[in-house]
């Protein structure tokens, strides 16, 4: 298209030719630069071309002229609308086709005033002609050091085709910026996978076997990598660590917080046995003193004894756990302490929980209560609590399944936050 950052003075409508501007600069700014940073974004969305009809004009301008069709839409004031555009321009050309006999009708085959700019106007025109596009003239220097040739589509409209050193030099200014953008753009998304399949061995690769539980957990990420965290710790003696968290922040930031803590919690876990309330401390201690003052994790922290079928938990400032009875009630396991990495003591009491078979504990992040539909509707603790209900006759793994699917269904938008669930029924000792 003709450059927009031209001088008013610097063309005439009437011919497109471009002239030398009154003062020292050179017609044509710098494209990467804004005169006005802090401006909205601004830019040329459409110019409109009328025609006579859509599929003959789209034959010429997709198999002579080389453009992609970008949208087409049936209706519209003026009927069917189709957008296209060159294969190396953000602009688009819209094609519509009005009634014959109004206004519009009268617009057809004339001048455009549209230019197209090259970079190599001869290359173009030589490629153009052996497709068939009729030239009225081929390219031709001014004096003021522009090529131009004008061309006409099928139904006779008119448009430019423009050249010089100067268009040339920015034209391949910008072909280098987006070649670096993409090549940047490609190795970012290879690093982002590499950190996807790096943060999947964090998540837990076995489940110690349990007598009396029947227990199953997953993490869908909302992107490459996130924050949320969940495990299972083989304590010894007949004793399981069920540990969900949930990271301050989201991305690289928070994904490389919840290694850390995944990496402090897996080296104090022997701890945990016999001294569940020091174990935490020591992690929060670590998480405190490796990471920024603003960094933290919520965790919700539970050892299950298969002999005695006996909780015990520390919930570090997480969502309530729901523990929903064979009989049907259900009870919230509440927040005990503080979250972790916050504060540089923390203290919270070590609450104990009698399970029986038939009893089922959940433990979730916010990205599944929080998932929303398309009024804004949350899914909220309710509906999870009525899904638990209505599945809990299934396995573990498959009433994490039916959880899944029923907030998947409930929001089928896209996923704004990490789903992360653990599932564990108590059962009968067999």
């Amino acid at each position: 298209m003709k450059p927009e950052s031209l001088k008013p003075e610097s063309r005439t409508p009437e011919s497109g030719v471009i002239r030398q501007a009154s003062d020292s600069r050179t017609a044509v700014e710098p494209f990467s630069e804004r005169g006005c940073p802090e401006c909205p974004y601004l830019r040329l969305f459409n110019a409109t071309v009328y025609v006579r009809d859509h599929e003959a004009s789209l034959k010429f301008y997709v198999e002579q002229l080389g453009f992609n069709i970008v949208a087409d839409v049936a209706y519209t004031v003026d009927g069917r609308w189709v957008a296209i555009a060159p294969p190396d321009g953000s602009a688009l050309l819209a094609l519509v086709a009005p009634r014959p006999g109004t206004e519009k009708a009268r617009l057809i085959g004339r001048a455009t005033h549209i230019g197209f700019i090259s970079e190599d106007i001869n290359g173009t025109y030589d490629l153009w002609r052996s497709l068939g596009v009729r030239f009225l003239h081929p390219p031709q220097q001014t004096i003021f050091g522009v090529t131009l040739a004008s061309f006409q589509d099928i139904d006779g409209n008119i448009f430019e085709l423009v050249g010089s050193d100067q268009f040339t030099r920015e034209m391949e200014q910008q072909r280098q910026i987006a070649s670096d953008r993409i090549e940047s753009e490609r190795r970012t998304a290879q690093e982002l996978e590499i950190a996807k399949q790096v943060q999947a061995r964090l998540f837990p690769q076995c489940q110690p076997s349990l007598n009396t539980l029947d227990y199953a957990g997953l993490c869908i990420q909302a992107r490459h990598v996130g924050g949320d965290y969940y495990d299972f710790l083989a304590l010894g003696n007949e004793r399981l660590g069920l540990v969900i968290g949930d990271i301050a922040g989201k991305g690289i930031a928070a994904a490389l917080l919840m290694a850390n803590l995944q990496a402090n919690l897996r080296s104090q876990f022997t701890l945990a046995r016999e001294q569940p309330q020091v174990f935490l401390q020591s992690v929060n201690r670590l998480f405190y003193d490796n990471t920024t003052d603003s960094a933290y994790a919520t965790v919700f922290f539970a050892d299950y004894d298969d002999t005695a079928q006996l909780l015990r938990y520390a919930n570090c400032g997480h969502l309530s756990a729901i523990l929903l009875r064979r009989n049907g009630t259900v009870e919230l396991l509440h927040s005990t302490g503080t979250v972790l990495g916050l504060f540089e003591e923390w203290h919270s009491p070590i609450v104990e929980c009698q399970l029986a078979a038939g009893d089922t504990l959940t433990l979730y992040t916010d990205g599944v209560t929080e998932s929303f539909n398309e009024t804004g509707e949350e899914f909220g603790e309710e509906r999870l609590i009525d899904t638990l209900r209505q599945s809990g006759d299934l396995p573990a793994q498959q009433l994490l399944t039916s959880v899944v699917e029923r907030i998947q269904s409930f929001s089928s938008s896209e996923q704004h936050d990490d789903i992360t669930l653990i599932i564990a029924k108590c059962v009968a000792a067999t």
